[in-house]
């Protein structure tokens, strides 16, 4: 007699899913997602989430890795306390863009300033953060900060008030960001500064383009006095490493860095610290056209 065995059948795998972001026809970034959190179209931009185990949750933005709830420490923390700890006396901050809430939750760490203004223009992206990222949404939730949602160029063409402060935190130099890199965006920026305003925007990576980041300089020379670029390490963006400028109508990040309130306030940061401060403006070399 046969002896009949029990044949036990498995359920199939189910597929391995790659997410991958090309920065150059012949390379990019590529990891595993575990699933799609998120996936919608807003009125500006297509916007998804995905869960990640390398990464955690990552947004994207028209299928570009904007932030990863593993390194978006790193952006925000070298926008905005550059410019905190090179102003003297900090009390009102305005940021362009940002919906993600990871700027001004930055910007809130610090007791002196009196008011945040956020004027970002996607209300999709503020909301879709601040369900999945909860973590670097928590500025929404503090009693200085003002959330406006509409065009920023138009808010700082037609702004009747001044910052000491202004940060654009805004995607790359195309589709609804494209305007904000304009000579004219940064001569409105600077007439709604104080009189001792600063300036800080992301300048693209110069690894793969130089040029674009030459240009944001060169358009930020026309205005300001003092301009400097300076750099961080981004795993997530393209070739991990990325610029920024500081425009300035007083103050210089290096003669003017402020130990002392640096010291006193420690705050709890995990990238940006004192000696970052003054290494990020060390430039490679090859970039020595800044």
């Amino acid at each position: 007699m046969t002896d009949i065995k029990e044949e036990k059948f498995l359920p199939p795998q189910a597929p391995v899913i790659w997410f991958t972001e090309k920065h150059t026809p012949d390379c990019g970034i590529t990891f595993r997602v575990n699933k799609t959190l998120y996936s919608g179209k807003t009125r500006y931009q297509r916007l998804d989430v995905l869960d990640t185990p390398e990464f955690g949750n990552v947004m994207l933005l028209d299928g570009l890795v904007m932030l990863t709830q593993k390194d978006e420490f790193v952006y925000h923390e070298m926008i905005t306390q550059i410019p905190l700890f090179t102003h003297k006396n900090p009390k009102s901050y305005l940021v362009i863009g940002g919906g993600d809430g990871g700027t001004i939750s930055r910007v809130a760490l610090h007791p002196e300033i009196e008011k945040i203004t956020e004027v970002e223009i996607d209300e999709d992206v503020v909301k879709v953060s601040r369900k999945f990222f909860p973590e670097i949404t928590s500025g929404y939730d503090d009693a200085r900060v003002e959330l406006i949602i509409g065009d920023g160029i138009k808010f700082v063409e037609n702004s009747p008030r001044k910052y000491d402060i202004v940060t654009v935190d805004s995607t790359d130099p195309f589709g609804p960001a494209k305007g904000l890199f304009s000579e004219k965006f940064y001569r409105d920026v600077y007439n709604c500064l104080s009189g001792d305003g600063i300036l800080t925007v992301q300048s693209e990576t110069p690894f793969y383009d130089v040029d674009a980041t030459k240009l944001i300089y060169k358009n930020l020379r026309k205005s300001f006095p003092i301009v400097r670029v300076y750099l961080a390490f981004i795993p997530t963006y393209p070739a991990g490493i990325w610029s920024f400028c500081l425009a300035s109508k007083l103050y210089d990040p290096l003669a003017d860095f402020d130990q002392r309130r640096y010291m006193n306030l420690s705050l709890p940061l995990k990238y940006y610290n004192s000696a970052i401060h003054k290494a990020a403006f060390a430039l490679p070399t090859v970039y020595d056209c800044f």
